[in-house]
């Protein structure tokens, strides 16, 4: 049997080729895998495509690169799906932990979500993710706009990219308080008057292979636009649960990040009770928290063509600037 670190990595390089509008080589894909986390060279991507060769799972096109099978497309959909249960959560706690953030010193990376659109619609990308991290409904105001000859990302042709603070941040940060946070559900958060009203719909991180946000976001389920201008409609947020024995601790890091311009976060429920209508293990209290992309999910209400990858990598806080 294969080493399941492999398979996982064979997985992510199927995905990055599935996204892909076109053949990608050994390169692209490596510089895609390290955009969402994975320090993983070119030449370990070769070997990878040589077992997705073997298994008729990729075809090759000369120079230009690889796509899937129609082999590939199915078993990335079906027969794999098993070996990735429980990745989104590794992927959550690694980005957790690589946060180093201190609001102190303002040192530190933070983890980001990654979207890339057309240059024509940088000014109205700007101007929509600042109404909607200014009203509360992301985790920070601060992006950072990606050109598309910076090494930072690999960029499609005549695309630009923006970094966006990811909600996993707050699981960064009260990690590194020493406060472990466990996460339980993303959804649709119904706002009325301005306010969270109840989760109307949820789905649990603990038995999906793919980020309920990043579901929940292709349904295109939300109503951002709705809730910025009339104070009513639908948002993506997360349920994190906390144990009870660091009720007091986890209020005061939230409130002292919160004094750094990072916002995006619900009072926490008490112990042992719903929060918002989703259930909380016993013994542990529930907070919530938005969706970092409700932003990203305006601008789709909008008409823009937008792509996001969720929870991508980590960057220097203080190269992001407030718009």
């Amino acid at each position: 049997m294969m080493d399941p670190q492999i398979e996982r990595k064979l997985i992510e390089i199927m995905r990055v080729i599935h996204e892909s509008d076109k053949p990608i080589g050994a390169r692209a894909i490596a510089d895609e895998l390290n955009n969402r986390g994975y320090d993983i060279g070119e030449r370990a991507v070769r070997y990878h495509l040589r077992i997705l060769d073997e298994r008729g799972f990729t075809s090759k096109h000369g120079y230009a690169g690889r796509t899937l099978t129609e082999l590939g497309e199915r078993e990335m959909n079906d027969a794999l799906i098993a070996d990735r249960f429980g990745f989104v959560i590794s992927r959550i706690e690694e980005m957790a932990f690589r946060t180093t953030y201190n609001p102190e010193t303002n040192e530190g990376v933070m983890p980001v979500n990654i979207s890339y659109f057309d240059k024509d619609d940088l000014e109205t990308v700007i101007e929509v993710i600042s109404y909607t991290a200014h009203e509360g409904y992301m985790i920070s105001p601060r992006v950072r706009i990606i050109e598309e000859d910076e090494e930072l990302l690999s960029l499609p042709p005549g695309k630009i990219g923006i970094a966006t603070v990811c909600s996993v941040a707050f699981d960064g940060l009260l990690l590194k308080a020493g406060i472990p946070v466990e996460p339980a559900y993303g959804g649709i958060l119904q706002i009325e008057n301005r306010k969270p009203a109840r989760f109307s719909d949820l789905i649990s991180y603990s038995g999906t292979s793919i980020d309920p946000i990043q579901i929940f976001m292709s349904r295109k389920t939300t109503s951002v636009l709705d809730v910025l201008e009339k104070g009513e409609g639908k948002i993506l947020a997360n349920l994190r649960q906390i144990n009870s024995s660091a009720y007091d601790r986890a209020r005061e890091v939230m409130k002292k990040v919160e004094r750094v311009g990072l916002a995006g976060y619900f009072p926490p429920g008490e112990v042992d009770e719903t929060l918002l209508g989703a259930p909380v293990e016993t013994g542990k209290f529930g907070i919530a928290i938005v969706g970092g992309i409700n932003g990203i999910c305006a601008l789709e209400e909008t008409g823009i063509k937008i792509k996001t990858n969720p929870v991508s990598t980590v960057m220097e806080y203080k190269t992001m600037k407030e718009i």
